[in-house]
């Protein structure tokens, strides 16, 4: 999956090997004058990317089980999107923000000061965000995502570059970026360790509440640094704070095989042809590509059999 500017484009392999490209809309209250705002255009894009992911993980489970259930094409309703975001941000704050103040509560009560305490609360906090990264990335279907999470990063790395998009020419990257969406998570969990390094602990319910209400500030904070150090990777500190960024995709990137490049290659291509209104959006499955697909390998080429809107 590939943001663009208006739709992000996802491309998928069916099990018949053909690959299809969908495009999703963008919600239009994340992308509205709203994202001007400092701080708050932060949590815009942690929703928001939240949302996006979840309807690409659904389209792409759908087309996977098109063997079974040649029909299939549920689409999650408004209401279900809007329960499994609300339960994934509550599971969030839960496991990372409310677990690691109450063991740190022991150690706390067992005669550590406040700054000692938050250094335990925080280290918690990073060794369960670590821990939940690793234990996920064993199962064998996260595998082969980390592998299209890798092969997203080079066909970006081969764009910015202004490389062709070919195999052959996005093989040469790395699979680690430093402004993949593992690195807003991460920096998010840093943040927090040194913004409630130096908060009271007292009273109790105050020390719960501040981990919750703080989320949202915590989220805007990180996508500014993230926004700022992403035109500054020279910089000698940006890099010192991007390493453990860069160093957890060791874990959330997999090199990928030959297939899942073209998939990548797939939807960066059809990201910019949509940004460039040489293709039309997909959002009915009447309008999907079906033919197989062949390399462009040229970020400019047109999508013949998707005229522009109108065209």
């Amino acid at each position: 999956m590939i943001r663009g500017q208006s739709r992000a484009a996802l491309a998928v392999r069916r099990p018949d090997g053909i690959i299809i490209r969908r495009s999703i809309p963008l919600e239009s209250w994340a992308n509205s004058s709203l994202r001007n705002i400092a701080m708050l255009r932060g949590v815009l894009v942690l929703l928001e990317t939240l949302l996006v992911g979840m309807k690409a993980l659904t389209i792409s489970a759908n087309e996977a089980a098109l063997d079974e259930n040649p029909e299939a094409d549920e689409q999650l309703s408004p209401m279900a999107m809007a329960t499994l975001l609300s339960v994934s941000l509550v599971l969030g704050i839960v496991i990372f923000f409310l677990i690691p103040v109450f063991v740190s509560r022991v150690v706390e009560n067992a005669g550590a000061n406040n700054f000692l305490a938050n250094m335990v609360e925080g280290g918690i906090r990073l060794g369960l965000f670590i821990a939940y990264v690793w234990l996920i990335g064993k199962m064998n279907d996260i595998k082969r995502v980390f592998g299209y999470h890798g092969a997203e990063h080079m066909v970006v790395h081969a764009h910015e570059a202004k490389e062709p998009l070919t195999v052959e020419s996005i093989r040469r990257f790395p699979p680690a970026h430093p402004r993949c969406g593992t690195s807003f998570l991460m920096t998010v969990v840093l943040v927090s360790i040194i913004m409630f390094m130096f908060f009271p602990r007292d009273p109790f319910w105050f020390l719960v509440v501040s981990r919750i209400i703080l989320v949202p500030i915590i989220a805007g904070i990180s996508y500014e640094f993230i926004r700022y150090a992403g035109t500054r990777q020279s910089t000698i500190w940006i890099r010192l704070f991007n390493f453990p960024n860069i160093l957890l995709q060791n874990l959330t990137t997999r090199q990928p095989d030959e297939g899942m490049m073209e998939v990548a290659i797939t939807a960066i291509e059809y990201a910019i042809a949509m940004d460039e209104e040489r293709a039309k959006p997909s959002d009915d499955v009447s309008e999907l590509s079906s033919e197989p697909y062949e390399p462009i390998g040229n970020p400019t080429a047109v999508f013949e059999d998707d005229p522009p809107p109108g065209g």
